[in-house]
């Protein structure tokens, strides 16, 4: 099965390579893996313990990052970040608490070796979905600690199917592997696989962020005091539902909309479909908002503190194939609306049953549901939720250190 697997890798790989001549996304997977050993080099490994956490992309790293965080405070270490994606490393590639941050190269037998090799990690950290096989053996080969943080499982995916062994081998080369919730835990349980209930570390880092939130006086000065909706990463499919909403004369909240595309062609389609005043962030203060009904978004990297600002959120990527992070406005004691493709994703089903999150699957059920949580008028109870889901990564560290 190896074998097959190593085709896999390699075909994979292959194909990435062809993409990257027409796909930017995937120009930048190539080039940020073309000579990674000399890069490698310039990393100065010292004596002191080194922690080497992997995420495939931004959603995983702020999933690892509370843990990196907790382990900076607790003693004097190294922290080396890779990425699989590029949406990750572009965006996380300076991050301060990490002395080397990297794509992982690809996960060949040799890779893995020289890697580890070269690193000499303490303890390795995988994130939530990452199964890189070679590099887990060979981790596991040389006794090194290799954990899955944050993991999360599903009864259909290869390692609870009767072809399945190569990758339950996976599994059981973990030291141990921390799981989000109690379907995860029996999974494992059925495959003999040792593991540990932590919960979810994002609830530790968005319940952080949201007592450390900056104000944003050019938002202040827009909404006004006013009620206010904030739309995040919507994409195109969202829009076609939320847009009839907001344009109807008597809809009287402030919006605020954060793209998760902002490309000029995705800014354009946005303003051409709003039928009242809309202003862009990047002109601020040049234009006066006051009199403007809509403020939208263009830049990368403000979304979780425009939160604070919602009375009511909408999350995008529900209607295509991933629901963005609809823990950052829930950590303001806001309700969050989302599309209907959220099964991946447990904490989706969680903030439907505690009335934290409604999924909505067309415009005349959001106006319905927008109507309801209008007339609402205590939402404390979801703060009261949101701090009870903290404490995952004291769970770990206990554990672990």
């Amino acid at each position: 099965m190896n074998f097959f697997y190593s085709i896999g890798i390699y075909s994979y790989a292959v194909i990435i390579h062809l993409a990257a001549i027409f796909n930017p996304k995937a120009k930048l997977w190539v080039n940020g893996r073309r000579n990674w050993k000399n890069n490698l080099a310039s990393f100065k490994r010292n004596e002191l313990p080194l922690y080497w956490f992997h995420c495939a992309s931004l959603g995983e790293f702020e999933q690892g990052r509370p843990l990196i965080e907790a382990l900076k405070a607790k003693q004097d270490c190294q922290i080396v970040v890779s990425f699989f994606s590029p949406s990750g490393y572009s965006v996380r590639k300076n991050y301060e608490l990490s002395d080397y941050t990297f794509y992982l190269p690809i996960d060949s037998k040799s890779n893995a070796k020289y890697l580890i090799a070269a690193l000499k990690p303490t303890k390795v950290f995988f994130i939530k979905y990452e199964f890189w096989a070679n590099y887990i053996f060979e981790l596991k080969k040389q006794n090194i600690p290799v954990y899955l943080i944050s993991g999360l499982f599903r009864e259909n995916q290869v390692f609870f199917k009767w072809y399945g062994g190569f990758f339950r081998k996976v599994l059981h080369s973990f030291t141990k592997i921390f799981v989000q919730n109690e379907a995860s835990q029996k999974l494992l349980n059925t495959i003999h696989v040792p593991n540990t209930l932590s919960g979810d570390t994002r609830f530790d880092r968005v319940m952080h962020n949201a007592k450390n939130v900056k104000r944003i006086t050019a938002i202040e000065d827009f909404i006004q005091g006013e009620k206010t909706l904030v739309i995040g990463s919507s994409w195109e499919e969202d829009e076609r539902v939320f847009m009839p909403l907001i344009n109807r004369p008597d809809f009287n909240y402030k919006v605020i909309i954060a793209p998760h595309e902002i490309k000029d062609k995705h800014l354009y389609r946005i303003t051409k479909s709003l039928k009242k005043k809309s202003v862009l962030y990047s002109e601020l203060p040049s234009v006066k908002s006051e009199n403007a009904d809509i403020l939208i978004i263009d830049n990368i990297g403000m979304l979780m503190n425009v939160y604070q600002y919602a009375n009511i959120a909408y999350v995008g990527g529900g209607f295509k194939t991933g629901l963005h992070n609809i823990l950052e406005p829930a950590c303001f004691g806001c309700p969050v609306i989302f599309g209907p493709k959220f099964s991946k994703f447990p904490e989706a089903s969680l903030f439907i049953e505690q009335q934290v999150g409604f999924s909505v699957a067309t415009k005349e059920t959001l106006e319905k549901v927008f109507k309801e949580l209008d007339g609402k008028q205590d939402f404390n109870y979801i703060l009261d939720y949101m701090n009870r889901q903290v404490g995952a990564t004291a769970i770990i560290m206990r554990d672990i250190f």
